[in-house]
């Protein structure tokens, strides 16, 4: 089961539909037990149970569930130690290890993963027995409802790695997203080990680096952490991988270094560091043990430092009474010039060529009356690919230091405010930053607590074809006419279809964002109980099979869906492009409406162009399907 991942955060989330749990310094395992035999697995799914017998054992006295934990070990303070863990697994000697279990995802014959966090914790909870004797190795891992920001100062006081926050009404989504964060005391890092000084028997330090858009960039050196254990341990996995040349690459790779051995770059390293030099290197690192439940193609920096590529430089020239205004530069758009405008952001394929960071600035410049229609004035969360779509990808919502000035707008309960866009140099401003996707809340303009559109995420198996998802539009744009509102439809950029809808509410009955997602899960389960042989609103990919996934969840305070006309961050530089209902016939391809296209796409008719003015009340709507 692909585990649920953390969006790593400078400061955790304050509001109250959070809660918090302490990070742990361990192996991320989930617990599988069925008809009273346990079973451990790593987050890439390999069969780790004869590694943890002692734990695996006390699983089997549960009845079938699927429980996601971390194995952990204590040092003497009490606090988890990857070190430990190390240690402890290397010998043998795992008597000691706990199973620190913080969320249910299957119990009692039932799927829970559609369930919100705060009933599948309620429900782990009972499961455990809440820490007694009988599971001194299984432990619940307890949550705290107070601001992030006084949780991870508390952390950080007692020497803690740092805090996981998560939203208390979310489902369990496979996957990196929005719905769990993690906030850290100090600086940690995985890395790949590209070499070591020192010979055959004596580890000095080591060499590291991340990957970046295919390639192992180089880091720095890690020189304390070690012990003589620890370190015949280490060079044990490395001595195998010995090889000529460094694998490092790019401007601060070496390619020379006297004692140093090189190294295949495939094994993996936990670390400690406490900042990031202006060049990207790290600074006093110290080494915590090897990761072997991750492969060294996955790991990619989490906190890059400030790279003067993905700085937005807005050229302001003031005008020369005697020369006139300065010609604009090839590298300039809209006032901000574009630097590495020749980077492709999306690599060649067949007979198109690479789509460059300048291609996607001018995209973003004559896309700019459409986008902004859908954007302006709106939080936005950003995706961006600084390297394009083979390197790193990261969600950022909050302005960025150092980057474009863009205007900021404060949302309640969250402590950063959002970036907003509102005009062509801020669109462009993004392809600048390296921002490839654009989504934007569905809330009014200037209003992030009210919402103004709905929207529904048609989502299909990997065996459905296009014209089942048109069918299903089809199918909820009637729905949705016959309660009195007005549907619109456009691509996602991807297999699926968007239908969204303008509500708006009235002086008595003001629209909210409850109203808005009840309206939506209500409307999604009526088709599911109609048909429940073609349509699901479970999450789940094993209930998904055959079947178009109705994802209402977009419809929440913080929730967003990628922007009309926006691209996206996938092969082929497709973009989400909006429809007439008449489009949505045999042969429709939405791999075609690609940035290459862009020029033809814009000089259509806008089909959404009325689409604020067509918005009609959600308490009528609401009443219509019986929910007032």
């Amino acid at each position: 089961m692909p585990p649920e991942l953390c969006r790593s955060v400078a400061r955790p989330p304050n509001g109250p539909g959070w809660t918090h749990e302490i990070k742990f310094d361990g192996y991320r395992i989930q617990l599988h037990v069925k008809a009273g035999r346990a079973r451990l697995f790593t987050r890439r799914g390999l069969d780790w149970t004869d590694r943890f017998p002692e734990i695996a054992n006390e699983g089997s006295t549960l009845p079938d569930c699927l429980v996601d934990g971390e194995v952990v070990a204590f040092n003497q303070k009490g606090i988890t130690d990857f070190s430990r863990l190390q240690d402890a697994l290397s010998k043998g000697k795992t008597q000691a290890l706990v199973f620190f279990a913080f969320d249910l995802l299957y119990a009692g014959g039932a799927d829970l993963r559609g369930e919100p966090l705060e009933r599948r914790k309620a429900a782990l909870k009972s499961l455990l027995g809440d820490g007694k004797a009988r599971h001194a190795r299984l432990r619940y891992v307890e949550d705290f409802r107070l601001p992030g920001s006084a949780m991870i100062d508390a952390a950080c006081e007692m020497g803690l790695e740092g805090i996981v926050s998560k939203r208390l009404a979310a489902p369990y989504r496979s996957g990196r997203g929005e719905d769990w964060t993690k906030a850290k005391c100090r600086g940690g890092q995985e890395v790949v080990i590209g070499g070591w000084w020192g010979d055959e028997n004596n580890l000095r330090s080591l060499l590291v680096g991340a990957f970046r858009g295919g390639r192992l960039v180089y880091l720095g050196r890690v020189g304390t952490g070690f012990n003589r254990d620890l370190s015949a341990d280490v060079l044990k996995v490395l001595r195998p991988l010995q090889r000529a040349r460094s694998p490092f690459e790019g401007v601060n790779a070496p390619e020379r270094a006297a004692g140093v051995r090189w190294v295949e770059p495939k094994a993996v390293a936990e670390i400690e560091y406490s900042t990031l030099t202006s060049a990207g290197l790290l600074r006093q690192a110290s080494f915590k043990g090897l990761r072997e439940d991750k492969p060294a193609r996955s790991v990619v920096i989490e906190a890059l430092p400030q790279a003067e590529d993905e700085r937005s430089e807005a050229v302001s020239k003031k005008p020369n009474a005697s020369r006139g205004r300065p010609a604009p530069r090839d590298d300039e758009v809209s006032g901000i010039r574009i630097s590495h405008p020749g980077k492709a952001m999306w690599p060649a394929a067949g007979r198109n060529p690479a789509v460059t960071k300048l291609d996607l600035a001018r995209y973003y410049e004559a896309a700019a009356p459409r986008i902004l229609l859908h954007v302006a004035g709106r939080p936005i969360s950003m995706l961006r690919a600084p390297d394009g779509i083979e390197g790193q990808h990261f969600f950022q919502r909050h302005a960025m230091q150092g980057g474009p000035k863009f205007r900021l707008m404060k949302v309640r309960h969250e402590k950063e405010p959002y970036v907003t866009i509102d005009d062509t140099a801020g669109l462009v401003s993004l392809a600048q930053a390296g921002v490839l996707e654009i989504h934007p809340w569905g809330s009014k303009k200037d209003d992030p607590e009210t919402p103004a559109r709905i929207i529904f995420d048609l989502d299909p198996a990997p065996d459905l074809g296009f014209a089942r998802v048109m069918e299903a539009a089809r199918e909820l744009r009637a729905r949705l006419e016959r309660a009195g509102l007005v549907p619109f439809v456009k691509t996602t950029g991807g297999k699926g279809l968007h239908v969204v809808v303008p509500v708006r509410g009235s002086p008595k009955a003001p629209a909210t964002w409850p109203d808005a997602k009840e309206f939506a899960h209500e409307l999604c389960l009526q088709m599911e109980k109609d048909s429940p042989q073609k349509y699901t609103t479970t999450i789940s990919k094993k209930a998904r099979g055959g079947k178009i996934f109705l994802d209402y969840l977009r419809n929440d305070l913080t929730s967003t869906a990628v922007a009309p006309w926006s691209p996206r961050a996938r092969p082929g530089a497709t973009i989400s492009l909006p429809l007439k209902w008449s489009e949505l016939k045999t042969g429709l391809d939405p791999k075609k409406f690609t940035i290459y296209a862009a020029t033809a796409l814009l000089r259509r008719a806008d089909p959404w162009a009325g689409l604020d003015a067509s918005a009609k009340s959600l308490e009528a709507a609401r009443r219509k399907i019986g929910l007032n």
